[in-house]
């Protein structure tokens, strides 16, 4: 059997206790560690909680060569850690129709997903919500323009963009870092910037830090520690804008 178990937003406390059971039950524990990171626990802190070894994975463990994880769910009990809520992310998915594919039973256990927190943090309703993208740290002759042009979709419909920051082994993209870069894509498209941003750092700690406004103000705001993730709003609810108002300084 393969498990995804989802391991929340922040730290070790935020598992269930149905992934927890599923954890200490596994001969063999994965952790994915490329999707997102859980910035309040350590590796070794979760191996002495849940008692048992993690092996960690990096992207090309996972897309490229997961034949060691599936022959031993063949046999065994596996279970696939992931930060936030299994299968949000599409490599998660094709995991588990590869495995499916070979014979190996899978199931997954929840927890809460950063797609979710947001809506709670910011106020935004979650079914007005478009299409996300990803901003990545442009490389030196590569400058990807797409976020941007998802965001002015989005914006044409009324809809709002959920903006992942880009996540690499020695660094985490901030709101800051992600604003200027988008603004940078809006002058090589030659079109305007968005005007209105909601910046989110540390959902599900104890101190999230959520702050809403034009891209020059948030640009100046100090928002702590990562993880960090970013939202577009589209025209606001009176629901909304009151919300922005009251928890994120609008």
């Amino acid at each position: 059997m393969l498990t995804f178990v989802g391991l929340g937003l922040f730290d070790l406390k935020d598992i269930s206790v149905k992934g927890l059971d599923a954890v200490r039950r596994a001969e063999y524990v994965y952790l994915e560690s490329y999707t997102s990171r859980m910035m309040g626990s350590s590796v070794s802190e979760m191996e002495a909680v849940f008692g048992k070894e993690i092996v960690l994975l990096g992207r090309e463990d996972v897309e490229q060569h997961p034949d060691e994880v599936i022959r031993r769910a063949r046999d065994g009990d596996v279970v696939f850690l992931t930060g936030g809520d299994p299968m949000v992310s599409t490599t998660h998915a094709d995991l588990r129709i590869r495995a499916a594919g070979m014979g190996v039973a899978t199931s997954i256990i929840h927890a809460s997903s950063i797609a979710s927190a947001v809506c709670g943090l910011a106020g935004l309703q979650n079914y007005r919500f478009g299409k996300s993208c990803s901003v990545p740290f442009p490389a030196k002759s590569w400058f990807p323009t797409t976020p941007l042009e998802t965001i002015r979709q989005n914006l044409a419909l009324n809809l709002h963009t959920l903006v992942y920051l880009d996540i690499q082994p020695d660094r985490y993209m901030r709101v800051g870092e992600a604003i200027a870069i988008i603004e940078r894509m809006a002058e090589i498209l030659e079109t305007p910037a968005p005007s209105l941003y909601v910046g989110i750092a540390r959902a599900g700690s104890e101190h999230p830090h959520v702050a809403a406004g034009t891209g020059e103000l948030l640009k100046s705001v100090d928002f702590g520690p990562p993880l960090h993730i970013l939202v577009v709003p589209a025209d606001l609810h009176p629901v909304e804008h009151e919300y922005l108002r009251t928890f994120a300084g609008l």
